[in-house]
């Protein structure tokens, strides 16, 4: 049975994949491939492409679902930050 997702109508067979990938400085390319064999004879694709604003900066994502040890090393890297910004407001670095 068919039923709404969004901006597109899916059924359960429905495998959504996504891509983002960075085409320049601000610049990202975002890819969406839809495969529903149930709704759509053959898979399809659509692109879009997202600038970010002169101010804004892009950051890279990963996937850390389960990753036991994510937060000690983001506040590991934090700590580092800190040492350093207190360093430069110091000139000592």
């Amino acid at each position: 049975m068919a039923r709404p997702s969004g901006f597109l109508i899916t059924t359960s067979t429905a495998h959504l994949t996504e891509r983002f990938t960075r085409v320049g400085p601000k610049t990202l390319k975002y890819q969406v491939t839809v495969n529903d064999p149930g709704m759509y004879t053959k898979p399809w694709t659509a692109v879009s492409y997202w600038k970010a604003e002169a101010k804004d900066q892009i950051y890279e994502y990963a996937c850390h679902e389960g990753n036991e040890g994510m937060p000690g090393t983001l506040s590991g890297y934090r700590a580092l930050q800190k040492v350093d910004a207190e360093a430069a407001k110091k000139g000592s670095r």
